[in-house]
């Protein structure tokens, strides 16, 4: 079995939500996480919240971000075992995620520590 990571891309990092849709896409990414979980496929996963990030451009340029001129941000991202990529394909399909216009979840697999798969 092999390890992806499914990467949770949404089309504008400035949109603000409400208070009140952000609980329920939390809800909803916890369930989708926990039928996950109940299939023995859940690896880990990790939020990547906006406050406090930088970009480090070259030449020592440092900007607040990920934002600005940028026209997608990525929110978080989890890693789950699948015997394939289709397989990850299928789990990426129920990411609450993709109920944003223009989001997306990108599926790569996760090298292994060796270097060989």
């Amino acid at each position: 079995m092999k390890e992806y990571a499914l990467i949770f891309r949404h089309e504008d990092g400035n949109k603000v939500a409400s208070s009140e849709q952000v609980e329920v896409w939390v809800k909803q990414t916890m369930d989708w996480i926990a039928g996950i979980t109940a299939q023995n496929k859940f690896v880990q996963g990790i939020g990547l919240p906006f406050e406090e990030a930088r970009v480090v451009h070259p030449h020592n340029i440092v900007s607040n971000g990920p934002f600005g001129k940028i026209k997608e941000t990525i929110g978080g991202l989890i890693i789950i075992r699948a015997d394939s990529v289709e397989e990850a394909v299928e789990f990426a399909k129920g990411c609450p995620v993709l109920q944003g216009d223009g989001n997306s979840v990108e599926v790569r697999q996760i090298a292994a520590r060796d270097g060989i798969h």
